[in-house]
Order: structure tokens, then sequence, then C-alpha cells
């Protein structure tokens, strides 16, 4: 029997691997994606979930990065409008810290150096006049208003990965990469567990551990600049803190800053810390350091406090950032550059990634083909990913209410709330699982809060789910929500579809 070659092996299931196997796929490639744990897993699940421009990196004078991450928002937003929605940020002046003509001023080039045409541009806020001031001490009058963008990140990296699949890709999940070797040109593979397998060329997607697969590697050569700075940011969950539909992105005296954003209806996500991480790479946690500098730095702005105790859930990831020499973790850059090395015949590509951050993940991946191509001649195509939508994301950018105000129509017996949750889970996707059901009992058994074994199913069947924490925090958040009987009862039905 011949053994399979494929055009394009990727190692990693985060979003940057996601991304370059959906651009690759769609070009004609024969492309596996091989992915150790579940989609999305680490750094890609556990950011501040936005898409943004990153308002203080212009402080670090990173315009480039700034530039096309803003480029990219509302791009992204335009093909995911399910997962990616418009977000008002509320930036408090707080005096000493930073003037606020120079706050001003960054804001005026967030605005025009991007390209913004659908999110509304900057204003003054008088916050004794505004609700947004509301839950805010009575010590800040003045704050800026500005927009990005929500993301549902782990959805996003899924997404993807489905699409890459519509155009042929193999995605694997718990497999791991335990060594890669040139041999006459290809690249062997090996699985823990599973056969090796053949390839024209190598991506290494693996994010923090984008190293630790180059020491796993026969053949590569390491460089000096082969150097990532591995950066934990942590971030806490709590009851809702407000009922306005802004967030508020707020400035530490130590320079540092930190998000707090409506989240999940019923809560306020907080964040995020920037801390060197050294240490194993699973696993990764919110230290009780970094959870109390979080909610000592929100009770410097907000009137309610909160303490570790209010604390419903916390996260952290591990950022891979290119190691620039900065001093503080804060002024890290959260740009990328690739490594591509050959074979002394000039075939066989190895092409690692280092840096990058969720927003500029689709134009990452673009670049990353680009490279490839003169090794890969089917990857000369044109670039498309702009141009289709993400899965269920084919309806207009600001449609999402006219898609619920559909499903309400097309299934009335599901309450408006789970409508909502489907339609910023799935868009038009949802579809797909609900079927021809005519009552809600013919979505099969209730695992509470809304998920139904017809969705759980689907997400087994197509969105490589096999674990209830897949489907409790990675294709949904309703982890949140679920206690530990009815997480278990989901876990053994889970394992039973296996």
């Amino acid at each position: 029997m011949t053994e399979q070659i494929y055009d394009l092996v990727i190692v990693g299931g985060g979003v940057n691997g996601v991304g370059i196997a959906r651009d690759a796929a769609g070009r004609g490639a024969k492309v596996l994606l091989l992915e150790r744990g579940d989609l999305a897993r680490g750094t890609s699940s556990a950011s501040t979930k936005l898409i943004h421009g990153g308002l203080r990196y212009l402080e670090h004078y990173e315009f480039a990065l700034v530039r096309e991450s803003l480029i990219e928002r509302e791009r992204l937003w335009a093909i995911a409008p399910h997962i990616i929605w418009p977000l008002r940020f509320v930036l408090p002046h707080q005096k000493g810290i930073r003037p606020a003509w120079l706050v001003r001023l960054g804001l005026f080039l967030y605005d025009h150096i991007g390209g913004r045409k659908k999110l509304p541009a900057t204003r003054t806020l008088h916050l004794h006049d505004s609700p947004a001031g509301a839950p805010l001490k009575p010590e800040y009058d003045k704050a800026f208003e500005y927009s990005d963008c929500w993301v549902d990140d782990a959805r996003l990296v899924v997404l993807n990965a489905l699409d890459a699949a519509e155009h042929g890709a193999d995605i694997r999940t718990r497999a791991e990469v335990t060594h890669l070797e040139r041999r006459d040109g290809l690249w062997h593979i090996e699985i823990a567990g599973q056969p090796a397998v053949t390839a024209r060329a190598v991506a290494n997607a693996a994010g923090p551990a984008v190293l630790d697969l180059l020491a796993r590697t026969t053949g590569h050569q390491r460089k000096p600049d082969e150097r990532i700075r591995l950066v934990r940011g942590s971030h806490i969950v709590v009851a809702k803190m407000f009922d306005t539909p802004q967030a508020y992105f707020c400035q530490n005296p130590d320079g540092r800053i930190f998000f707090a954003i409506p989240y999940e209806d019923d809560f306020t996500l907080i964040g995020t810390t920037d801390a060197d991480h050294q240490g194993p790479l699973d696993n990764i946690t919110a230290t009780e350091e970094e959870i109390r500098y979080i909610c000592e730095s929100a009770g410097v702005y907000f009137k309610q406090k909160i303490t570790p105790d209010d604390v419903i859930y916390s996260y952290a990831g591990v950022r891979p950032l290119v190691d620039d020499g900065s001093g503080k973790p804060e002024t890290a850059s959260r740009g990328y550059h690739f490594d591509l090395d050959t074979d002394a015949q000039g075939t066989a590509p190895l092409l690692s990634i280092f840096g990058g951050k969720i927003t500029t993940y689709r134009h990452l991946a673009e670049s990353a083909v680009g490279k490839l191509a003169e090794y890969l001649p089917m990857l000369a195509g044109p670039s498309w990913t702009l141009e289709k939508p993400l899965p269920g994301g084919d309806f207009p950018m600001d449609g999402a209410e006219a898609l619920c105000s559909r499903f309400a129509t097309l299934y009335p017996f599901l309450p408006m709330p789970l409508i909502r949750r489907l339609v910023r889970s799935y868009g038009t996707s949802a579809q797909k699982w609900i079927g021809e059901a005519k009552a809600i009992a013919d979505l099969g058994t209730d695992f509470g809060h809304g998920l139904y074994a017809a969705e759980v199913d689907y997400l087994i069947d197509q969105e490589w789910a096999r674990s209830a924490d897949d489907i409790l925090w990675r294709r949904s958040k309703l982890g949140l929500r679920f206690d530990s009987a009815q997480a278990a009862a989901l876990d053994a039905y889970v394992l039973s579809k296996r």
C-alpha cells in the first residue's frame, strides 16, 4: 500500500494553525492539521476575547502592528458576524498617568490609521452626565469612548477548522507529534498512537510550544533568533458589575491596563495581567497574586468592590511573544515573524511561526501560505479568505438581530435567550442540528441551561468535541452555569458516543 503524502502538515490547533489550514486547503493543498489536545485548548481560548488594534501598542510605537490589526478588525467582523460584534469601550481619564491630550491623540490615530468604516468614532464623555459613569467612582468625571470588537475566541478557532475541513483538510485532535525528520526531500512525522505520515512541507504553529517542537525535529538547525518570550495573561469572571452595554478600559498607576467587559449576559470579565511564565505549558492557571492584583485594580475604578472570594471563574493563557528584548512583559511586541528553512536541496520546507495575536491570525495565515507557495505550487492561487464567510456567518454584519427574529419564527418553541446563544455560536449553521424539530422535546435530553442532545451530538460529530470540557468551555461558555453533577452527566453522555 502506497503511503499517503500530504502537501502540508500543520502542527498546532490554535488560531494560527487553523487559519493556515483553512487558507491552504482552500487553495487546493492536501492538508493535515495535528493538535495534541483539543482545538483552542491553550492560548487561543484564554485571550481577552477582543478583535482590536491594541490601543496601548501605540505607546510603544508599534504603528505597523496597530494598523494591520485595525484593518483586519472590520474584515473579520464581515466574515464572522455571528461570533464577532462591535463593542464600545469607555476609557476613564485617570489624572496623573497620561495627560488627556495624549490619550485623545492616540485615539485620533486609532480612528484613522486602519480604514475604519462601520465602527463609530471616538467621542468624549462627561461621566457625571452619562449612564456609563454610573458604575465608576465619582472622582472620574471625564472619559473617552471608542470602538473595537468582541470575539468568541475558541469558536473562531473551531469555525476556521470547520471551513478547512469543508475544503478537504484532515483535522485531527488528540494527535501529538513526537518526532519530525527530513528524509529524501520529505518530512516523516511520527504521531503518538497513530501511523506516521509524510508531507512535502510542515508549518510549526505550536504557539508556546514552537521551540519544543523544533527540539523534536531532526534536520533543523537551530538559529540564534529562534527565541520567544512566554508571557502569562490571567483573567477573572465575576457576577455582573454593571448594566451598561459598554466595556471599560482602565489604566493602572504601574503602567499596565485592564479591561472590564460584559460577559455571557450575567457576568463581567476582567483582565489581563502580564507576567513572564516559567515551567510547564499544560494546565496554566491564574495565580493567587494575579487574581488579587486584578481585584485591586478594579477597586480603583469601580464603586463595587470585588475580592478573590467573588471570583466565579479564572483562567490564564501563555502568549508566545517575539523576544524583542523588552524590559517589562507588558511592553513586549505582539507582532510576529516567520522562520523558514529547507534541506540542502531546497526542499522539505519547515515554516515556524513566532508570536502573533488573535486579531491578525487571518493575515498571518495568508502570509504564511504565501511563503510556502514557492515550494507548493498549488498555494500560488489568489487570496480567498476574505471573500468567503466562516461557517454560519453568511448574513450581514449587522444582521444578528434579524437572524434571531427569523429563528424565532422558524422555531417558536425555542426561548429567545437560547436563540440568541445559538445565533452567537453557530449563526445560520444552527439549522444544521435543529433540523426539522417541531418541539423542544425533539432536541433530545436536556443537560441543563439550554444544552440539548441534538446540539451535543452535532458538536461530537462535526466539531471534534470529545469531552464535557470541550463543550462547556470551548464550544460554548456554559461551564459558567453547569454544576458538577450536570457536567458529569454530560461527560458520561459524550464518552458513550465515542
